[in-house]
């Protein structure tokens, strides 16, 4: 069988998931692999099954409650995204909070320094204009290829080529129908 690196993907996410449910139907709480492993195979599955976007959200929220989770596992998770196939294509879902809010400063938690942080020092940055065609918001996360971005999304890939948006990692930005924006973009470190 010959199977693409996204198929391989999706079958060791459905492989952690698995693993997840066997342990839950035996009473172990979840660590946070398993724990985003189980959410994302549900949010897959239901984009598969063409549950609309905003509904997926929803209820991806709800997939593991927090008395199933091993400490610092809701502070470790404060969000996940996950590219999903819909009917209509594929979307990043994102889901803030996927098991409640942490204790800022609980187990797990990620505590930040003080003062500020450069990010991606020393590399080059540029303007880009981008504008959503489509009929739903795109989302582009925070190291998502630029010229490999959705379709819908209107914008000049040749310039765009080795390029992210220049936002923290692990954040996307929401670009809305009909929405035209500037956006600040920087240059993708390691093999463009």
């Amino acid at each position: 069988m010959h199977l693409t690196p996204r198929e391989q993907e999706r079958l060791t996410l459905f492989t952690a998931a698995e693993l997840a449910r066997r342990r839950l139907a035996r009473g172990a709480r979840l660590g946070a692999t398993e724990a985003v492993a189980l959410v994302c195979d549900e949010i897959l599955e239901m984009a598969w099954d063409g549950t609309p976007l905003e509904s997926v959200v929803e209820r991806a929220a709800h997939v593991v409650p927090r008395d199933l989770l091993l400490p610092g596992v809701a502070e470790a998770v404060p969000s996940l995204q996950v590219e999903a196939l819909f009917p209509h294509g594929s979307s990043l879902v994102h889901v803030p909070e996927p098991f409640g809010a942490g204790d800022p400063t609980g187990p797990g938690a990620v505590l930040a320094g003080a003062g500020d942080a450069e990010l991606a020092p020393g590399r080059p940055r540029t303007a880009l204009e981008i504008t959503n065609r489509g009929p739903r918001p795109v989302w582009i996360s925070s190291h998502f290829p630029l010229e490999e971005a959705n379709d819908a999304l209107d914008l000049d890939r040749d310039a765009a080529r080795g390029r992210r948006l220049d936002i923290p990692a692990g954040t996307s930005e929401r670009f809305e129908p009909a929405e035209t924006r500037t956006v600040t973009v920087v240059t993708r470190g390691g093999d463009r």
